[in-house]
């Protein structure tokens, strides 16, 4: 049977008659090929690659090489027309919510980039760099250092991958203003309500002081990286025009003060002739902005909840659409999905990306059917509307608790949808996991991370940004847990859970991380196992955790500290030791509620 190389081409035939082992290879440069397209042809006559450039080039021999592997490919001649949907198809990886990537991990995650052809990698960072000047912000972290980002950009350079340096400037900024000598930067020192929840203070000021100081952060983080790009971030600024800019915002508008300040930010880079991303969520909220943005700004319009996840909370009307709206959370638009976001900057003529999410946060195994029908959206719109960029986010929310091998498959997804939406689509990631990121002889661990990665979603509470398995186990007061999975369901899930756990010891796995990723994804088998456990005691006894009957919260406790202690153990064979202990300690909600329910 004909090899489909991995992401499937835009156009591909076969015809008898393949080029036998010593058959002649040319190569020529095509300028009349789209950007980073190339053309294979195979046959008896020998093997021609035409390339428009370097990417060409590049995509067109890892083409051939996947050819190559099969059997057949001596008796198979193959017509391959490829390039892709978007100039930029960029990956995000959170490393400032607790967890920092050792070097091996990030050289795992280029090898996944690699392979999905992504061209651009960004690490977000809020404190997890080892800024000259602030190591009482860093210092518990583990930071990725200077050294790091050269090694990392040297890695990246030869895998046609650009290093663009995002460091957040405006909202997020949580641990340098919990620190005395940064609080009076804050807008509201004293933090803020939101959701009805009280929060430390998170953002910067708008003020020239404050500008400059996260413009040197920014220009630390991209010291020495090859890629004149920068992320300045600037989403979330929650408490913008409630503090110490008040009057103004009641002068001028939320909106205008905003762009004031981020265009101070941005002006720097732009004069020394730089691109400078930020995400455009205020903007959103502002289109009258949009003909004052600066030239060489691209914003980033993100949205990680899919149309579907956001009609079935709509559907329930429960408390899950209830307290997204009391936090401003537009469900209305997020059910119309990227479309009702990028056609103003379309009407606008201003340049955009579009940036879906993997799903992978506040989940433990993912949330695969939400991540896959959001990065097809994001692709569809982004293609309908003429975004140039295409960034994949995958974030770490309160505390990371996920290992990195659940995100392998939306990772794969995404840089295929990017590359060619038409294409990729319906891409089954079982068998492409298997045969290209795992290497599993026994063609089982891709199949393991898909089922898994939909089992939460499968329970039926639809919720934004989080599973029920995630929810149950930290509790969010701005977003109770009010509706149960059935019976039937959580049966579903726990035998899922168990035949996961059965295939895991029987795969065979050839990847550098293969033990690794087994380890993982059997603790977090056991970790989900308990969650669904606590989500079944919790609709018996119909409240939350301290609810549940005294005997089953006894047995629930006995059973969290190993694996609370394979969390950790687990942690480490990926991540930093820093931002460990706070990652645990998120815990440690669940814990004093069952503690309390066991009567200890």
């Amino acid at each position: 049977m004909p090899v489909m190389p991995f992401p499937r081409p835009r156009s591909i035939t076969v015809s008898p008659g393949g080029a036998p082992p010593d058959a002649p290879f040319t190569v020529t440069a095509d300028p009349a090929l789209p950007a980073e397209g190339y053309r294979l042809r195979t046959g008896p006559d020998g093997v021609h690659l035409a390339h428009a450039d370097a990417a060409g080039l590049r995509y067109g021999l890892a083409t051939l090489d996947q050819l190559r592997a099969s059997p057949g490919f001596p008796e198979t001649g193959y017509a391959v027309d490829d390039h892709p949907d978007f100039p930029v198809r960029g990956f995000l990886l959170d490393i400032s919510r607790d967890r920092v990537p050792t070097r091996r991990t990030l050289r795992r995650w280029l090898e996944v980039l690699s392979l999905a052809r992504f061209n651009q990698l960004e690490l977000y960072t809020e404190h997890t760099f080892a800024f000259r000047d602030h190591a009482d912000v860093w210092q518990d972290a583990s930071p990725l250092t200077a050294g790091d980002l050269r090694w990392l950009d040297a890695q990246c350079a030869a895998l046609g991958i650009a290093l663009v340096a995002n460091q957040n400037t405006f909202g997020h900024m949580e641990r340098f203003l919990a620190l005395d000598r940064h609080r009076d930067r804050a807008e509201n020192p004293d933090g803020f309500v939101r959701g009805g929840v009280r929060h430390p203070p998170s953002t910067l000021a708008p003020t020239p002081e404050n500008a400059a100081f996260a413009q040197a952060l920014v220009a630390e983080v991209a010291d020495g990286l090859r890629t004149r790009r920068v992320n300045i971030g600037a989403d979330e600024p929650f408490e913008l025009g409630t503090g110490r800019s008040r009057d103004r915002a009641a002068r001028d508008g939320v909106g205008a003060v905003w762009l004031d300040h981020v265009g101070s930010l941005m002006e720097p880079w732009l004069a020394a002739g730089w691109t400078v991303q930020f995400w455009a969520d205020v903007l959103v909220g502002h289109p009258e902005l949009l003909g004052a943005l600066p030239d060489g700004s691209v914003p980033v319009v993100w949205q990680y909840d899919a149309p579907g996840t956001a009609r079935a909370v709509l559907a329930a009307a429960g408390g899950e659409a209830a307290g997204w709206k009391a936090v401003g959370a537009d469900l209305d638009a997020l059910a119309e999905g990227f479309r009702s976001r990028t056609r103003m900057f379309r009407e606008a003529g201003r340049e955009f990306w579009v940036a879906p999410g993997t799903g992978t946060w506040n989940s433990l195994l993912g949330r695969l059917d939400n991540a896959r029908e959001n990065m097809a959206d994001a692709a569809a719109a982004g293609l309908e509307h003429g975004a140039t960029g295409y960034l994949l986010t995958c974030w770490g929310d309160q505390g990371m608790w996920e290992p990195p091998s659940p995100a392998f498959g939306p990772a794969v997804y995404g840089g295929a949808v990017a590359w060619c939406l038409d294409a990729n689509r319906d891409l089954d990631l079982a068998p492409v996991l298997d045969a290209h990121v795992l290497l599993d002889a026994a063609g089982l661990a891709g199949s393991v991370l898909d089922r898994l990665g939909r089992l939460g979603e499968s329970l039926g509470v639809p919720l934004l940004n989080a599973s029920p398995l995630v929810r149950v186990l930290r509790p969010d007061a701005a977003h109770p847990v009010t509706d149960h999975p059935t019976e039937e369901a959580m049966d579903t899930a726990a035998r899922t859970l168990e035949e996961c756990r059965r295939d895991l010891a029987d795969a065979d796995l050839a990847a550098a991380d293969g033990d690794t990723v087994v380890r993982e994804l059997t603790h977090a088998v056991a970790l989900a196992a308990f969650a669904l456990d606590l989500l079944r005691a919790q609709a018996h006894s119909g409240g939350p955790a301290d609810t549940v009957d005294a005997a089953t919260a006894a047995r629930l406790l006995r059973r969290l500290d190993p694996l609370l202690a394979e969390q950790r153990a687990c942690w480490l064979l990926r991540s930093r030791p820093g931002g460990l202990d706070d990652s645990m300690a998120r815990f440690a909600v669940v814990r004093r509620l069952l503690t309390a329910a066991a009567g200890s």
